[in-house]
């Protein structure tokens, strides 16, 4: 399972989250999104979790933690393939 980490700090390294999570089960990947030019990270990031049972005990132990400073948000990652077509508008004419 692919779980959403937000409202992380900037302080926050995949070391820190892989600590925080190992406790709760095997963790596959772990990535701290980063500004493409800057190399600061951008406040959120992924970890993905083999096992559901794991990922949901994970999710409900941690979200709302204060994790280096910040309170964290944990929640399933949403898996961007569903989304709707965006209605275009015509004007009429007249």
């Amino acid at each position: 399972m692919n779980i959403y980490l937000g409202n992380l700090s900037f302080n926050t390294t995949e070391d820190t989250l892989k600590a925080l999570f190992a406790e709760y089960g095997e963790i596959e990947s772990i990535k701290v999104i980063k500004d493409r030019f800057s190399g600061r990270p951008k406040g959120f990031g992924f970890i993905e979790m083999p096992s559901n049972s794991e990922a949901d005990q994970a999710i409900k132990a941690l979200n709302g933690n204060r994790v280096d400073g910040n309170y964290i948000k944990v929640k399933p990652a949403d898996s961007g393939g569903k989304r709707k077509k965006k209605r275009t508008f015509r004007r009429r004419s007249y």
